[in-house]
């Protein structure tokens, strides 16, 4: 270890803005690894049935906050699913009832459980000019979902089509691009900041798409957007590291048991809960910016979504940690991503 790199590193409590937990004995599997690393985190509300309603998300809600573990303080910040028959005041009364922060736009058919997404962005114009009204962001999977589209060209031809005409038309709306994936699309936020943000995974850091099949196909490294050529997981970092303020945390966290990984039409999703920290403060090391680290990890999301940020701190040790290779959820698992590994960072103490 280069006598530069700190034997350890403190920051306040971190946010994850982007979560996947799922229901059931899924989320009972998987909420404690969430809580073990961040203290908040923007719930994704693709369920089956989508969570699309006020009373919907405060149950949701509600099971969240019941499966916690024993003594955590965990807070989950709930997101409303947009369809095309999303009514205005519905929007209005979760935000100002502070049931959710955001809303949450899936193209339809964009990915895991997006069937129920908006066909029709345009005509979601009364939705967005309320939320644009009462400072609701919005969040986006990017994606265009013409089955003619190649699979890596998605998400630049969906920010050229659909994105840009869309922060035309809705000049103060607040937008959060999710799990950014190419350079193109870091220019687009830094171009319209402070009002567009953008959030990237661990996971876009630290694999491309030859990853996906050195040795084989890997369909725990399949995820959607799909990790792109080397240049962009190159830029993802220098921007993650940049300490510019548009950028911050959000895992895209996605569990899915083994067997819906590894079928012949395998789900999307990497389950990177139990390792995010470890993985982001190491590429931050890598890049020589741990000094950075907190404002990614901690700050610039809550300043963006204008809430208070937390006020206890957690501590990263420079010390090999492995965490398991799987969860167990009922009868099969859930492959963790860089689980099994000898990870150089590891947790330490959590003070609230």
């Amino acid at each position: 270890m280069s006598a530069a790199v700190p034997a350890s590193l403190t920051i306040r409590r971190p946010d994850d803005w982007h979560v996947h937990f799922r229901d059931g004995a899924m989320l009972a599997a998987v909420l404690p690894h969430t809580a073990a690393q961040f203290a908040r985190a923007l719930v994704m509300p693709n369920l089956v049935p989508p969570v699309t309603d006020v009373s919907a998300a405060r149950a949701y809600r509600e099971r969240i906050l019941a499966a916690r573990p024993e003594g955590s303080d965990f807070k989950p910040l709930m997101t409303c699913y947009l369809t095309d028959t999303t009514r205005p005041d519905e929007i209005e009364a979760g935000f100002a009832e502070q049931v959710w922060l955001g809303a949450k736009l899936y193209p339809a058919g964009a990915t895991t459980n997006a069937h129920h997404g908006v066909t029709d962005i345009a005509a979601l114009a009364p939705v967005l000019e309320r939320m644009e009204r009462i400072g609701m962001a919005l969040s986006i999977h990017g994606e265009a979902t013409d089955p003619a589209t190649d699979i890596f060209d998605r998400e630049s031809i969906f920010m050229e089509e659909t994105l840009l005409p869309l922060l035309k038309r809705h000049q103060g709306l607040k937008v959060v691009l999710e799990h950014i994936t190419t350079a193109e699309t870091l220019d687009i936020v830094r171009a319209h900041g402070p009002r567009v943000a953008g959030t990237i995974t661990p996971h876009h850091l630290t694999i491309n798409r030859t990853s996906i099949f050195q040795g084989g196909l890997r369909p725990h490294l399949y995820c959607l957007p799909v990790a792109k050529r080397e240049r962009h997981r190159l830029a993802l970092r220098k921007a993650a590291t940049s300490g510019e303020t548009c950028f911050f945390l959000g895992t895209d966290t996605a569990p899915h048991r083994r067997g819906d990984k590894e079928a012949a039409c395998g789900c999307a999703g990497l389950f990177v809960g139990p390792t995010a920290l470890q993985t982001y403060v190491q590429v931050f090391e890598e890049e020589g910016a741990l000094h950075h680290f907190e404002g990614f990890a901690s700050l610039n999301g809550p300043n963006f979504h204008g809430i208070p940020v937390n006020a206890g701190t957690i501590e990263l040790l420079r010390r090999p940690g492995r965490m398991p290779a799987a969860v167990a959820v009922e009868d099969t698992e859930v492959v963790v991503y860089r689980g099994g590994e000898d990870l150089p960072w590891s947790i330490g103490r959590v003070a609230a």
